[in-house]
């Protein structure tokens, strides 16, 4: 099983609209790398979500409810969809600081492309950020 973090700023998405809403498509992404890394996931796989720009951090876990499909507001066909749903809450919210922080963490793909919105986890930075999040990391 593979792990992702999904990034969203709040002005546009927020944990607690997902929560609100019980499953969402996710959206807009127009970088051909997360697309890829989008393409790659499948149902049942777990997934942080991460509230960038304004106090980054991850504050939630999801699961893929949907793998990869073509993206309706894309005319080109290039880019795809998700659909989420989340599962928990993080006990701690996980700040990019802490996250910067800890070396075991220094080639996590949020720290090494820091832009891209769609990126894989390893096993080992699951486990270490899921404790970090006071969370399971199952």
């Amino acid at each position: 099983m593979a792990y992702w973090l999904m990034k969203t700023e709040p002005g546009d998405y927020s944990w607690d609209r997902l929560v609100a809403d019980g499953e969402t498509e996710w959206t807009g992404v127009r970088n051909h790398q997360a697309a890829g890394n989008m393409r790659r996931m499948r149902e049942g796989e777990r997934c942080f979500f991460y509230r960038s720009v304004v106090d980054p951090a991850i504050v939630g876990v999801m699961t893929v409810s949907r793998e990869a499909y073509p993206d309706a507001d894309d005319p080109t066909g290039k880019f795809c969809r998700v659909r989420v749903r989340p599962l928990m809450p993080v006990a701690q919210e996980v700040l990019l600081k802490a996250i910067r922080a800890d070396p075991r963490l220094a080639d996590l793909a949020l720290i090494r492309q820091s832009r891209l919105s769609v990126m894989p986890v390893g096993d080992e930075h699951w486990r270490i950020l899921c404790g970090m999040a006071g969370v399971e990391a199952s």
